[in-house]
């Protein structure tokens, strides 16, 4: 039994108030950090300088996702300046067992992404030499979509092989997880939710990250 995972993703922040953003989440597991460059998606956020500021502005461990081309070149970067998770996607890379390594080497867990289109299967022998598995529930590049709940097939297949013994890696969810959706993917088998508007949105962000945990733990067969 482990304990259900809630990943604010600043994505959906105020970026001009990005310290005090932070501070309102206080509580939440991992700050999820969307790190896009116009290439790999059509969108532009931040990278490495902000992300060294936000490091030293928040205690919560921070969690990368670099929507990137050649993660090889940019992923150790983040691990090195202190990033407790550092993510990049399959389809970036000829190499992800390498650039796994990479960000292993450089001090950070190493996270494996796939698009909701992509299928599971051709990277199933790769996943022991990851440490996260994250599942996007959108298409990357844009904050505010609608959950696909056909991905949650990845998850499970994933949960399976976790509970079997076979495979010992954590399972993540981004995009569309709010209320309404948390549920059916803690049902799948996800361990951390990342959660952009559902939190930012809300009055009290603190309270929001709160009351998914709540949510995650009562519906899912593996959290507690």
């Amino acid at each position: 039994m482990s304990h259900p995972l809630i990943a604010p993703s600043i994505l959906s922040a105020d970026f001009a108030r990005l310290a005090d953003e932070v501070a309102a989440v206080k509580g939440a597991d991992w700050l999820h950090v969307d790190v896009m460059d116009a290439h790999f998606v059509p969108n532009l956020t931040l990278g490495l300088p902000v992300v060294q500021s936000l490091l030293k502005a928040t205690d919560i461990p921070m969690d990368c996702h670099l929507m990137i081309d050649d993660p090889g070149r940019w992923a150790p970067g983040y691990a090195e300046a202190g990033a407790y998770n550092v993510t990049f996607h399959a389809e970036a890379t000829e190499n992800p067992v390498a650039v796994g390594r990479d960000i292993r080497a450089a001090g950070a867990k190493a996270g494996l992404s796939i698009k909701p289109g992509t299928p599971l299967e051709p990277y199933l022998e790769i996943l022991r030499d990851f440490d996260t598995l994250l599942v996007m529930s959108v298409e990357p590049g844009f904050g505010g979509q609608s959950f696909i709940p056909e991905v949650l097939d990845k998850v499970r297949t994933v949960r399976k092989l976790v509970d079997a013994g076979e495979l010992s890696i954590l399972v993540e969810i981004d995009g569309g997880i709010n209320a309404d959706t948390v549920e059916q993917a803690a049902e799948a088998g996800v361990d951390c939710f990342v959660a952009g508007s559902a939190v930012y949105s809300a009055a009290d962000p603190a309270a929001a990250v709160e009351s998914l945990r709540r949510q995650a733990v009562a519906a899912s067969p593996h959290l507690r």
